[in-house]
């Protein structure tokens, strides 16, 4: 069978998109595993029921929002070769991915603010399985930031044309299931206290 190199070139990107969500698939099921303990824990006696819900928690979920939209406005700005339009946004989701890291580490310090510690022998069941939730979380936002530095050098390099963004679009849909992630996950821990 002989294969023309445009229908090999797409069976390739093609097979690189489901390698893709194969890999948003099985984060996901990490996710559900730690939710599902959650909630199961949430029966135990010593669970905490007055712990106040940190605000920077609600600005970094704006922020990430916020960032996934960054993304995918860049795609359609490279795919209209709008290059300066889409350096503008990359290097900005770059910057809403560091404050979203900085505003969950300052979730983490009004949670310490009020009391209640991660570890050690003054950590509660609670504040343990939201510290392991959202730093399992975090170290998929710092896969992510390496994946924008990635994206951010290639743009640079102009690897990407309007006939080419595939790089560019897995890096978008890495970033758009973790923000999806953060979202769902702020919603449980909100809702679910």
């Amino acid at each position: 069978m002989d294969l023309t190199q445009g229908t090999l070139k797409e069976k390739v990107n093609r097979s690189k998109k489901t390698m893709m969500w194969f890999a948003m698939v099985s984060m996901g099921m990490v996710f559900a595993g730690l939710t599902s303990a959650y909630v199961v824990s949430k029966s135990r006696n010593d669970w905490l029921s007055d712990l106040v819900f940190p605000s920077a928690f609600i600005y970094s979920t704006v922020v990430v929002v916020v960032c996934s939209l960054f993304l995918h406005i860049a795609i359609r700005a490279i795919k209209k070769s709008n290059r300066a339009l889409a350096t503008g946004l990359l290097l900005g989701a770059l910057v809403l991915a560091v404050v979203f890291i900085i505003l969950q580490f300052e979730g983490f310090e009004d949670i310490i603010a009020q009391g209640y510690f991660f570890t050690g022998s003054e950590s509660t069941v609670t504040t343990s399985f939201i510290y392991a939730i959202v730093i399992t979380h975090l170290a998929h936002v710092v896969g992510g930031l390496l994946v924008l530095f990635t994206v951010i050098y290639n743009h640079f390099k102009q690897k990407y044309q309007p006939a080419q963004t595939l790089g560019l679009e897995l890096g978008a849909m890495y970033w758009h299931f973790v923000d999806f992630l953060w979202v769902y996950l702020f919603f449980f821990l909100y809702f679910f206290r």
